[in-house]
């Protein structure tokens, strides 16, 4: 299979470290759909990444669909529970982390604009949607070992991801020292070999 996305985007990271943990060969195909002349919108019609290629042919796009079907190809490592209680708690996880992901690149992509034609009420806007939920993030994880207890899980891969964006386009968001216990999570994350070769960089 054929993994097509950028170093720098939480999501395609997040596929790579579910790849690495899952311990599946994979090709890895560097596009952005951000640079001129990029292959992104041929296979993935939305023109967004990631995008996993299977072996024949069939196109996945959005992260979310891809982990999961990763996580169910490959028994080993499982990262999602069978029960439906658990797994939706997972999920919940999940989408609380990318709308993390996503409201910092709006702020991004926004700030990347002329200053005079940034708009200063969205941008603040999503700056307290980051806010609010790394205070969620961190009362939710309380003093448990990992976000879904005693067990690493796709929740800790996706609340992962989302700080390590934040590292990377956001040092000045001080959530380590706000919120202690995400800063040790997220150093125990870093101690993991999947996260450490996908750390996002330019």
């Amino acid at each position: 299979m054929k993994l097509i996305g950028s170093l720098t985007s939480p999501y395609v990271r997040k596929a790579r470290v579910v790849l690495a943990e899952k311990k599946i060969d994979y090709d890895f195909e560097l596009h952005s759909p951000w640079v001129s002349g990029n292959r992104v919108s041929d296979v993935n019609p939305l023109g967004k990444i990631p995008v996993l290629v299977l072996d024949d042919n069939t196109v996945l796009f959005d992260s979310r669909v891809i982990v999961e079907y990763l996580d169910n190809v490959a028994p080993n490592n499982k990262l999602m529970p069978t029960l439906n209680r658990e797994r939706t708690e997972v999920k919940r996880w999940e989408a609380l982390a990318d709308g993390v992901c996503d409201a910092a690149a709006l702020v991004f992509l926004e700030k990347k604009r002329p200053v005079a034609q940034q708009g200063t009420e969205w941008i603040l806007r999503q700056e307290e949607k980051i806010v609010r939920s790394l205070a969620f993030m961190s009362s939710e994880l309380d003093e448990n070992t990992w976000c879904m207890g005693t067990h690493f899980s796709l929740a800790d891969v996706t609340v992962g991801c989302a700080l390590g964006y934040l590292v990377f386009r956001f040092p000045e968001i001080d959530w380590q020292n706000n919120h202690v216990n995400l800063a040790r999570l997220y150093d125990k994350l870093m101690k993991r070999t999947a996260f450490v070769e996908t750390v996002p960089h330019d």
